[in-house]
């Protein structure tokens, strides 16, 4: 099992960033950049990168960068309204539910498109008709779109209801009452059977 272990964490590539935000790849003894970290992405591979002098994890910021930089070049896969939600759910009570929520969205969403592409492939060759990958197709939009959709009922529910909105009850320190446990347990359910939903999906895909 040991052995395992370490065979696991070899795999994993370490990029170093240096002061002077130069990337340095150490498998390779080469320095990187942005756009061959997002091909090493593409391809598959595992890498962190850590502050070269902290040896701190900045994975997250890194890859942060890397989407930005696809933006920027006209592969726009981020609606402007998808940005704003997520923007909004910084410091929000609800915000610990989104990257659990995202992430099996994802997951869900890239077992079906990869069936999609298997169908494609198979399609031609004359073995499926087009219908079926125009199905699929819609089924892959609609469950992006749901997703989308899933969080109207929480930011209407966390936020109020816009203008209008009755302010929520203050305690004696002034600060805003916590929502009512009914609320939350209500939520909480909607997220749990989104989750099923998606689970249920990439089964019946595999």
């Amino acid at each position: 099992m040991a052995e395992q272990d370490s065979g696991a964490k070899a795999s994993v590539i370490t990029i170093k960033k240096y002061a002077n935000r130069r990337l340095y790849n150490t498998s390779t003894s080469s320095y990187v950049t942005l756009d061959h970290l997002a091909e090493m992405v593409k391809e598959g591979a595992e890498f962190v990168v850590t502050d070269a002098k902290t040896g701190e994890d900045i994975t997250r910021s890194v890859l942060t960068q890397i989407i930005v930089e696809q933006e920027g070049k006209g592969q726009n896969l981020l609606p402007i309204k998808f940005l704003r939600q997520v923007i909004g759910f910084y410091g929000d009570s609800l915000g610990g539910l989104v990257p659990r929520y995202l992430e099996h969205s994802m997951e869900a969403f890239h077992q079906n498109e990869s069936h999609m592409r298997g169908a494609m492939q198979e399609a031609m060759k004359g073995i499926l008709p087009m219908t079926r990958l125009e199905e699929m197709g819609k089924q892959n939009m609609a469950l992006f779109e749901n997703a989308m959709k899933m969080w109207n009922p929480f930011t209407q529910m966390n936020r109020g209801a816009g203008a209008g909105a009755t302010a929520a009850p203050s305690n004696t320190n002034g600060a805003a009452a916590p929502e009512k446990a009914e609320d939350i347990d209500a939520l909480k359910s909607q997220l749990n059977a989104m989750q099923a939903q998606l689970e249920k999906l990439v089964k019946d895909r595999g």
